[in-house]
């Protein structure tokens, strides 16, 4: 909490025009600082604040016509004392000038009040002076009238209006009832105590805009909204309804549509069968198209993307008590153990921002103690389910991992498994009973999508009929961004997830995910000489957020998104006398399993921005890829990959088709452009923290 909170303001008197901006007229202007602190004393609140008034063209007392300019230093004070005591303060002093004229006025206001607390009705008995200065004459060219500034100003001298707060001196006492929330008001009588919800109603460019007030039971806001329906029907009058959406019903079927920046953002209904699914993805998918909009774009080199929204997953129940994550606690722990030791799962679907500050980083990306931790709530949560008849209640299930499925920085929602609708204390929007997979890009295609949702329905089935849990969850390490950043070592584990299923009782094949894995991991080429085949295709990279810098309007934490990472797999090469090397360097290649195939990634900088970590790195393309004969110390052949145009050529706009995407990105691979001359390329120097990875920033 801040320790003083201040508020500026300026106003005038203006002319409103209908459909323009108001017009500001000369004449009377007000300007104020208002501050406000509750922490100078224990339950006191402490507002201090200076006014200023200019107005023109105003009588003075000793003739004439001048300015008006003066100022409003005070103080509020307000605060509670022991023994049902309070009390209340509030001192000003003006001081100025009326052409001519001088002014000096001051007002005060003192309130002492007591509540019976223990009588039923809780009366209130208070006394209180005010005060507010008046002018002695009205031509020794003195005003000492206090100006209130604001047009009433009851709460200094009771409830009718019919003097300001100015010249006068009021004492007074009184009694009043302090709680009175338990009773219904009696007929006629104002009940000042109740909140009313009301529905308004505002013409706006020829439509009636209605704003439906908060209501607790859905029938209610249905017939409301039926009344009105029907009276604009009568009256022949559009309208259009703003303001509270109905409760939530699970009677309710609704979808929203959001502008984001870039995107539309569409979240739609509910499905409580695959075919239900199915049809709703494909026909969104159709009516997107149709809108001419998107699910994928292309980059200026040509790579073929998502859009950068997220086909993220909301998966309940359709009430809290049908959640499946709140009946069966150990299903969650179950999808959260299989995803964590399936790191695949992370990275097949995830978007081209991954790591610890992305959208959705895994448990071990937050922080590096998670791991352990959420072990901890595991076994809390299975000894709380066996030890009550009851099982583990669902407030518990939120505070066991509310504080883990985060990112670096605490938030809940930025993470892979986001519980923000499970169960929260904050509101009753949380507490729905949803989980939801956040690691997840918009696919291109609805079958993509289908699949993704596929996979997961068969994942909670197998779950559902046999929980997973390991005695204790694999730690990953750097093994995590360097091994599983690597296409061919995700496609490996994704396959050991397809195994699985399949020997559970799901027939699924890995190939349906082939789509996936080509958008993901784009292939850039390939080479092959005596019988050695050499492959290039895209990898992981986790971009670092940077530390605040200076920006128009306040500060900037700019992403480092330079350095890029490309797999490297060889098949058929003999590794005791040929080599792979990357500009010149000989990649620390690692076995796939199988004889003469090897694999390794290249860690390296794409482009020089203004603002990166080692700024003084410059860039390392073109990537130049050698097959080396140890023995013959020369290159057999080789490739070459550029970032962007190898000639130099800016692209100025985007793509257009999926067809100049292509061949932007065709032109950036050359099966030519060896290394040429006598290359002594020694042994590879293998990283002991990343050894598949050759880091081209440490050469």
């Amino acid at each position: 909490m801040p320790v003083i909170r201040l508020a500026a303001f300026a106003a005038s008197v203006v002319k409103i025009h209908d459909g323009q901006f108001n017009e500001v007229t000369p004449g009377t202007y007000l300007y104020g600082l208002y501050g406000s602190t509750d922490r100078l004393l224990p339950k006191t609140t402490v507002e201090p604040f200076f006014l200023w008034r200019r107005t023109s063209n105003l009588a003075q007392e000793t003739g004439g016509r001048g300015i008006m300019n003066f100022g409003t230093v005070g103080v509020r004070w307000v605060g509670k004392l022991p023994m049902n005591l309070d009390y209340g303060t509030e001192m000003a002093r003006q001081a100025g000038s009326l052409g001519t004229d001088t002014i000096g006025a001051w007002a005060g206001h003192w309130v002492l009040g007591y509540t019976a607390a223990a009588s039923k009705w809780k009366p209130r008995f208070s006394a209180e002076y005010n005060y507010a200065s008046g002018d002695n004459s009205s031509a020794d060219g003195h005003r000492g009238t206090f100006d209130q500034l604001y047009p009433t100003g009851h709460d200094k001298y009771g409830l009718a209006d019919q003097v300001g707060w100015k010249n006068i001196e009021n004492l007074r006492g009184g009694v009043d009832q302090g709680d009175k929330t338990d009773r219904m008001p009696n007929r006629h009588e104002s009940a000042a105590w109740i909140t009313r919800a009301t529905m308004c109603a505002e013409p706006r460019n020829g439509v009636l805009y209605v704003f439906m007030p908060p209501v607790e039971a859905l029938e209610d806001y249905l017939e409301l909204a039926a009344a009105a329906e029907a009276t604009a029907e009568a009256m022949n009058q559009p309208i259009l309804f703003e303001g509270y959406e109905p409760p939530r019903d699970p009677r309710l079927k609704l979808f929203r549509i959001t502008p984001d920046p870039g995107v539309i953002e569409v979240n739609i209904h509910p499905s409580s069968s695959w075919d239900e699914l199915a049809e709703r993805t494909t026909f969104l998918y159709d009516a997107a198209r149709e809108s001419r909009l998107a699910t994928e774009k292309f980059m200026l080199d040509g790579r073929h993307t998502g859009t950068g929204g997220g086909n993220h997953f909301a998966l309940g129940g359709a009430t809290p008590a049908d959640s499946p994550w709140l009946r069966r606690p150990d299903l969650l722990r179950s999808l959260l153990s299989y995803w964590h030791n399936h790191p695949s799962l992370s990275y097949l679907f995830n978007g081209l921002f991954i790591g610890p500050t992305s959208q959705a980083p895994r448990i071990d990306e937050a922080r590096n103690d998670s791991v352990r931790e959420i072990e901890v709530a595991f076994g809390e949560m299975e000894r709380r389910a066996d030890s009550h008849p009851d099982g583990c209640p669902p407030w518990l299930i939120d505070r066991l991992l509310r504080n883990l499925l985060i990112d670096v920085t605490g938030n809940t929602h930025r993470a892979e498994f986001c519980i923000d609708k499970l169960y929260s204390p904050d509101s009753a929007s949380g507490r729905l009973g949803l989980l939801e997979m956040r690691a997840f890009e918009m696919p291109p295609h609805a079958r993509m999508s289908l699949n993704q949702q596929l996979l997961l329905r068969a994942l909670i089935s197998r779950f559902w009929k046999t929980p997973y849990q390991p005695q204790r969850l694999v730690r990953w390490g750097t093994e995590l961004h360097d091994r599983f950043l690597l296409p061919h070592f995700v496609w490996q584990d994704f396959e050991d997830v397809v195994t699985e299923l399949n020997q559970a009782g799901y027939p699924f094949d890995s190939g349906w995910f082939a789509p996936h894995l080509e958008f993901r991991f784009p292939k850039y080429g390939d080479y092959a000489v005596r019988g050695i085949e050499l492959e290039l295709r895209a990898a992981l990279e986790p971009w670092h957020v940077l530390g605040e810098e200076g920006a128009p309007g306040g500060t900037a934490r700019y992403v480092d998104s330079s350095l890029e990472r490309i797999q490297v797999k060889v098949n058929g090469l003999p590794p005791d006398r040929y080599a792979i090397t990357c500009n010149e360097v000989p990649l620390p290649l690692q076995s796939t399993g199988t004889v003469g195939g090897f694999v390794a990634g290249v860690r390296y900088r794409a482009w020089q921005p203004p603002s990166a970590l080692h700024p003084t790195i410059g860039v390392h393309t073109p990537l130049i890829f050698d097959i080396v004969d140890r023995w013959m110390k020369r290159s057999l052949g080789g490739c070459q990959y550029h970032v962007m145009h190898p000639g130099g050529r800016h692209y100025e706009v985007f793509p257009v088709n999926a067809f100049e995407a292509e061949s932007r990105r065709l032109e950036r691979f050359f099966r030519f452009g060896h290394s040429p001359g006598e290359l002594d390329v020694g042994v590879a120097c293998i990283d002991p923290e990343f050894p598949f990875t050759l880091d081209l920033r440490k050469v």
